[in-house]
C-alpha cells in the first residue's frame, strides 16, 4: 500500500468519509490510504486509538463498528467490510486494545471513559449520522452510549449478541455450563473456589465451552485467532473476569436492560441457537424496545457473524437499507 502523510489541513479532505462531515482534523492523523481505505489515529483521553475506514467514499450514511471483549480487536469483524459497496464502514480498535495505545493504566479501563470514546472517534471522524454495530460488549457499549449521553445522529443500533445485563448473562452461562459433563462442571467450581484459573482441568473447561458457544466453526476463521492473539488479557480481567462464565470484575453489575424502553432509534438485535446471549435473552430483551427486529441464527453461536456470515450481511443490510429508506 502507498504510505501518504498527510496535513491537518489536507485531512478533511483526504478521509471523506461523508458529504456533510466536520470532524476535527487536529485529533486525526492518517498513516495509510488505499483506494477508497483510511487508515490513522484519533487523539482520544489518555492518548489516541487506532482506526480504519473502508468505503470511506461510499455515499451512504456510516457505519461505526464497536468490538467486543473487553479487550479484543477489530479483526474478527473484518466480514463487515463486504458492506461497504454502500456506506463507509469504520473499525477501531478501543483503547489498550490491537493497534490502539495501550498505557499500562488500570485507572483507564472503565465503562464511563469506553463511552466517552465513541463520542471522541465519532467527533474526530465528523460522523454525524452514523449507524452503531455493537458485538457482545461493544453491544452493551452501543446502548450504553445512546442511552447515557442522548447523542445526536444515531440513526440505528446493531446489537449482535450483546451484553447488557451482566447477571443475565452470567445467568446464561451457568445454563449452558449444565449441559456439559459432571467432571467439567467439577472443574469450573473448583477453579472457581480456589481462584486457580490455570489448571489444565480448568483450561480445558474452558476450550470445550468455547468451540460450543463462542465458535463453533472448525478450525477457527484467521480474523478470530488473530483478535484472541492480540487480547488485552489486562482490560478483560479487570473488566470481565477470567473466562466467560466467572464474571469478577467492574462489568459485574453493568446493566442497561432496565433502560431499553427508552432507545427511540430502530434497533436490531442478533444472535445464534447456541449464543452465550442466549436466544431467549434476546427475545426478551427484544419485548423491551418496541418495534424492534430480532435474528436467530440457526446452528450458530457467539460468533454468528463469522458462522453464518453471508446470511447475517444479508439481514444487516435488508435492516439498513430499511432504515436509510424510512421516512
Amino acid at each position: 500500500m502507498l504510505l501518504i502523510f498527510l496535513t491537518a489541513a489536507a485531512l478533511l479532505l483526504a478521509l471523506c468519509i461523508t458529504t456533510d462531515r466536520t470532524g476535527d482534523a487536529s485529533s486525526v492523523t492518517i498513516t495509510e490510504t488505499d483506494g477508497d481505505t483510511r487508515e490513522g489515529y484519533v487523539d482520544v483521553a489518555g492518548g489516541r486509538v487506532w482506526f480504519r475506514v473502508v468505503g470511506a467514499d461510499s455515499a451512504g450514511t456510516p457505519l461505526l463498528v464497536l468490538h467486543g471483549g473487553p479487550g479484543m480487536t477489530h479483526d474478527y469483524l473484518e466480514p463487515l467490510e463486504a458492506l461497504a459497496d454502500e456506506r463507509p464502514v469504520v473499525f477501531y480498535d478501543q483503547f489498550g486494545c490491537g493497534n490502539s495505545g495501550a498505557p499500562d493504566d488500570p485507572a483507564l479501563w472503565t465503562v464511563e471513559r469506553y463511552v466517552g470514546e465513541v463520542g471522541e472517534v465519532r467527533d474526530a471522524l465528523g460522523l454525524r449520522r452514523v449507524h452503531l454495530l455493537g458485538q457482545s460488549w461493544g453491544g452493551g457499549l452501543a446502548a450504553e452510549y445512546v442511552l447515557s449521553t442522548n447523542p445526536g445522529g444515531v440513526e440505528s443500533l446493531i446489537l449482535s449478541g450483546p451484553l447488557l445485563d451482566a447477571d443475565r448473562w452470567v445467568a446464561d452461562q451457568r445454563a449452558n455450563l449444565a449441559a456439559f459433563p459432571d467432571g467439567m462442571q467439577e472443574a469450573v467450581r473448583e477453579g472457581e473456589a480456589s481462584g486457580n484459573f490455570d489448571s489444565p482441568e480448568y483450561q480445558d473447561a474452558m476450550e470445550a465451552y468455547y468451540a460450543r458457544h463462542v465458535c463453533r466453526t472448525d478450525p477457527w476463521p484467521e480474523c478470530l485467532n488473530r483478535s484472541l492473539e492480540r487480547l488485552a488479557m489486562p482490560i478483560y480481567l479487570q473488566m470481565w473476569g477470567p473466562s466467560e462464565f466467572t464474571c469478577t470484575g467492574i462489568l459485574r453489575e453493568f446493566s442497561v436492560a432496565d433502560r431499553l424502553a427508552e432507545l427511540s432509534v430502530p434497533v436490531l438485535f442478533t444472535c445464534g441457537e447456541y449464543d452465550e446471549a442466549s436466544p431467549a435473552t434476546m427475545i426478551y430483551y427484544q419485548s423491551l424496545v418496541p418495534g424492534s427486529d430480532l435474528e436467530v441464527f440457526e446452528g450458530a453461536s457467539h460468533s454468528h457473524h463469522l458462522e453464518e456470515t453471508e446470511a447475517y450481511l444479508a439481514a444487516v443490510r435488508e435492516f439498513l437499507r430499511r432504515v436509510d429508506t424510512a421516512p
